[in-house]
C-alpha cells in the first residue's frame, strides 16, 4: 500500500512526532511506501519528506501525491486551519482518509465540552474514513461528534523496540550517566508547561540524601536558554545535564538506564514518554492529568515537596524491573490493520467501542 504521514516531523521529537516516524518507519520495513508531510515551520532534507512553504504548496503537494491512504496526526487543538486542511484532504478522490487526534487534554477543554454532531467540527470530522483515539476520551469524544462507532479505533500512540542492556549512549551522555547514581530522566519539550525548573529545584532537596544523584533533560524547545541559565547558576550544576535532542534507539536506551523517568506538567495529554517508560519497566512520577496510565506515581501540579517525596519513594523501593510483554510492536501492527480494513471496506465491530 502506499501511505502518507501528515503532521509534525522531527525534530524537535515530540510525541506525536515520534509516532508519525514510527507508523512510517514500520510501513517501510514492511514493504509499503510512506511518505511524510510536515506541517510545522520547521524545514529539513529527510528523503521522503515534503516540507510545504504555504497553504498553496501543500494543497498542489496533495493533488499531486498519488496514495492509497491520507493518514493525519493533529495534537492540542481542532484549530480552523487545521480543520480546512482535515476538509480538504476528505474531498481528494481515489484516497481513504484517517486521523489521530493525539490531544488527550481536549476532551475536557471548553472547545471539547462543546462537541456535537451539528457542529462544523463534527461534519469535517464524520468525513474521515476512519479515526484513531489514543484513550478512551478520545474515542467518546469522536463518538459525540457523531462519528459512526465502526470507524472509530482506540489505538495507543507509542511503539518500542527495547534496547539491550549493553547499547551504549553518546559519549557525553553516557559519561553523566556513569557519575551519577541514581539517574533521573526526563524526555519532552522544553517549553513552560513542562514545568522543568521544578525538576532542577528539586534536585536540590535530592542531593541532600543522594549526593550522586543526576537529572537528565533531553529535548529541545523555546526555554533552552532560559533553563541553561537556571542551571548554571545553581551550586549543583553538575549534577544536571540539558542534553538537547537525543536520537529514538538513544532515548530508549536511557529510559533503561534511569532509576526514573519524570513527567512534570502543567497541562498534558496521554504522554508517549511514561507509556514507553512503563513498558521498559521504568517507574514513572508524573503530574496527575486525569488521565495517566496504571503504574505511574502520581503528584499534585508544581509541588516541590510531592515530586521529592515520590522520588524517595521510588527510589527506596527498589523493585525488580517488569517489563510489559509484547514485542513493542503492537500499536503499529493495528494501525496498519485498520489501514487494511479501511481499503477493503471490512470493519470489525467488536473493536470499536470508544
Amino acid at each position: 500500500m502506499k501511505v502518507a504521514q501528515l503532521g509534525p516531523y522531527p525534530p524537535p521529537h515530540g510525541g506525536v512526532q515520534t509516532n508519525l516516524v514510527a507508523i512510517r518507519e514500520y510501513l517501510e520495513a514492511g514493504g509499503h511506501s510512506c511518505a511524510a508531510v510536515n506541517l510545522t515551520r520547521a524545514r529539513g532534507q529527510a528523503p521522503g519528506v515534503y516540507y510545504p512553504a504555504s497553504a498553496f504548496e501543500l494543497a498542489r503537494l496533495l493533488l499531486r501525491l498519488r496514495v492509497d491512504i491520507l493518514h493525519l496526526h493533529f495534537g492540542g487543538n481542532l484549530s480552523p486551519r487545521l480543520l480546512a486542511l482535515a476538509l480538504l484532504c476528505t474531498l481528494l478522490p481515489g484516497r481513504k482518509t484517517v486521523l489521530t487526534f493525539h490531544s488527550g487534554g481536549y476532551p475536557s477543554s471548553p472547545a471539547g465540552q462543546t462537541a456535537g454532531r451539528w457542529t462544523l467540527r463534527g461534519f469535517i470530522l464524520r468525513r474521515f474514513d476512519g479515526v484513531i483515539a489514543v484513550n478512551a476520551g478520545i474515542a467518546a469524544l469522536f463518538a459525540k461528534f457523531g462519528v459512526r462507532l465502526e470507524r472509530i479505533r482506540t489505538i495507543l500512540p507509542f511503539a518500542v523496540t527495547p534496547p539491550a542492556a549493553s547499547d551504549r549512549l553518546p559519549e557525553k551522555l553516557q559519561h553523566f550517566v556513569a557519575a551519577h547514581t541514581p539517574l533521573l530522566l526526563t524526555v519532552g519539550l522544553l517549553e513552560p508547561e513542562y514545568d522543568l525548573p521544578l525538576q532542577i529545584d528539586t534536585l536540590e532537596d535530592i542531593l541532600r540524601r543522594y549526593p550522586h544523584a543526576g537529572l537528565v533533560i533531553a529535548g529541545s524547545g523555546s526555554l533552552e536558554h532560559e533553563l541553561r541559565r537556571g542551571i548554571a547558576s545553581k551550586t549543583y550544576a553538575e549534577h544536571v545535564l540539558l542534553y538537547g535532542d537525543l536520537p529514538r534507539a538513544a532515548t530508549l536506551t536511557a529510559m533503561l538506564r534511569s532509576d526514573a523517568l519524570l513527567r512534570t506538567t502543567l497541562y498534558d495529554g496521554d504522554s508517549v514518554s511514561v507509556r514507553e517508560a512503563l513498558y521498559l519497566g521504568t517507574p514513572v512520577i508524573a503530574t496527575d492529568n486525569g488521565m495517566r496510565p496504571a503504574g505511574v506515581r502520581l503528584i499534585p501540579i508544581s509541588d516541590r515537596a510531592g515530586l521529592r517525596d515520590a522520588v524517595f519513594e521510588v527510589l527506596s523501593a527498589a523493585q525488580p524491573r517488569s517489563p510489559l510483554p509484547g514485542d513493542g510492536q503492537e500499536n503499529l501492527r493495528a494501525v496498519v490493520e485498520f489501514y487494511r480494513e479501511l481499503l477493503n471496506q471490512v470493519f470489525s465491530p467488536s473493536a470499536t467501542a470508544p
